[in-house]
């Protein structure tokens, strides 16, 4: 009875998501370009739940139980979606951008890795486990949205704090109108990060002496992405698995082991859940689809953003300064949770529009027209009915640490997405598989922040069980 009745509220879901599809279409056809989000972000949150793909747990996992298979999951998706990006490069249909390059991209992604383990999900992980009722991801994704939207505002005591190169950078350019740098982010965007260099490898040098999908194939894929990608699964095979693997190989052979057997354990560890490993590949594949059907989109209706396409349906109050809205053209998260945020801070007074981040860049349409936030709904709805379907899911409210954890976890999130521009999602997996190596450096101080992360919770568990026993 309880699985029937699961399997009614699944249908219940995707029904609704569907009759909000056709209320978009028939109200305007240029809402067709919400819908594709909405869809998109439904098939991510099905298979997020059904892999139980998160960067938190691939780090927790590794680091602390030394199990690879969320790790190895991650880098498979990386490798089949870079193939899909280049090849949509190579014949002009992608939307893909290229990023700053710099150092704040370790430091982001480093306050991004420590938060992701606090609060138990990183920014995608966190919406796939609100969708099976984890409340403690509400806590998260709340801290992620306020966390941001106040961070990217803030200026006063803050401004005094900067560096004085930043502050003349961002007075001495004419492209960004002065009256919307007013926060200490936007000195800190417009006099430092947006003056660092954005290129894909396929742009270097030492690629000009190839043409046509060979070049993308070539610099963006394999050098950029799938070398890298298949060195990280040999280093976590050598100092996970191997050790192990070689042990119990030669005592069922009873004699010594050889290369056939090297390669046996890492297809191994690669196959060992096949779950996690297909939904990886899935997830590459679909988000190389998304892009696809996004530029097609845009070709049909003419525009480069759908700030245009709003603007032809008069809700122009919906747009930055620039006429645009954010519109990342692929699989992203954090920015549409930072405008939910604003959205919110202004209905009680707050100016959230006298900054370069939403004023100038991004703007704050109604959430009901946000086709980003959008796709963070529909990660929450497919989720669901995916937990629905395989009885996995339950409310689970959030008691004591917990909430702690879950809201300090999101602020961190935010704030380290902030700083990078991005997240788990957009400044790591989506700009790594398009050939921007910059999106390594935030990999990087992730999976450093995440170890810390796994740490601190090590002695904070230590900690609180050494007082329990001294109370026993």
């Amino acid at each position: 009875m309880e699985d029937k009745k699961s399997q009614i509220w699944a249908f219940i879901v995707t029904g609704l998501m569907i009759l909000i599809s056709l209320i978009y279409y028939k109200v305007n056809v240029y809402y067709i370009y919400v819908v594709v989000y909405i869809w998109f972000g439904f098939a991510y949150g099905m298979m997020l739940q059904y892999g139980r793909f998160c960067f938190a747990s691939a780090s927790r996992d590794l680091f602390a139980a030394g199990v690879p298979r969320m790790a190895v999951g991650i880098l498979l998706g990386l490798i089949f979606f870079s193939l899909v990006a280049a090849f949509l490069t190579a014949n002009e249909m992608t939307t893909f951008h290229a990023g700053p390059i710099g150092i704040h991209e370790v430091v982001g992604g480093l306050i991004f890795g420590v938060g992701m383990v606090l609060s138990g999900g990183c920014a995608s992980g966190s919406l796939y486990k609100i969708g099976e009722g984890n409340g403690t991801s509400i806590l998260a994704i709340v801290g992620i949205s306020f966390g941001q939207a106040i961070f990217a505002d803030v200026g006063g005591v803050f401004n005094k704090l900067l560096p004085k190169e930043w502050v003349n950078n961002a007075l001495s350019q004419t492209r960004i109108p002065q009256e919307k740098i007013t926060s200490w982010f936007d000195y800190f965007l417009v006099g430092n990060v947006f003056r660092k260099p954005k290129m894909t490898l396929d742009e270097a040098g030492f690629m000009s002496g190839f043409h046509g999908i060979t070049k993308f194939l070539l610099s963006d894929a394999i050098i950029n992405t799938i070398i890298p990608a298949l060195a990280l699964i040999l280093i976590i095979y050598v100092f996970y698995i191997r050790k192990g693997f070689l042990k119990k190989r030669a005592k069922q052979k009873g004699g010594a082991t050889g290369f056939g057997d090297e390669l046996s354990g890492i297809w191994g560890m690669i196959t060992a859940s096949k779950r996690t490993s297909l939904m990886g590949v899935l997830i590459g594949l679909t988000a190389g689809l998304h892009i696809f059907v996004l530029k097609g989109m845009q070709i049909k209706f003419g525009i480069f953003n759908f700030g245009e396409l709003l603007e032809r349906m008069g809700h122009v109050s919906d747009l930055s300064t620039n006429g645009t809205v954010f519109d990342p053209g692929y699989w992203y998260i954090t920015t549409q949770e930072a405008q939910f945020g604003a959205w919110v801070l202004e209905k009680f007074g707050w100016n959230m529009h006298d900054n370069v981040y939403f004023g100038f860049s991004n703007g704050l349409p109604e959430p009901w027209r946000n086709p980003a936030l959008w796709m963070s709904i529909g990660i929450i709805f497919g989720a669901m009915v995916m937990a629905l379907l395989n009885k996995e899911f339950k409310f689970k409210f959030p008691k004591g640490e917990l909430i702690a954890w879950g809201l300090f976890g999101g602020l961190f999130m935010g704030l380290g997405a902030r700083v990078a521009l991005g997240c788990n999602i957009g400044a790591f997996f989506i700009r790594v598989a398009g050939g921007d190596p910059g999106g390594w450096l935030f990999g990087i101080g992730m999976v450093g922040g995440a170890f810390l992360g796994v740490k601190f919770f090590n002695w904070w568990s230590e900690r609180k069980m050494a007082k329990e026993m001294e109370a026993f």
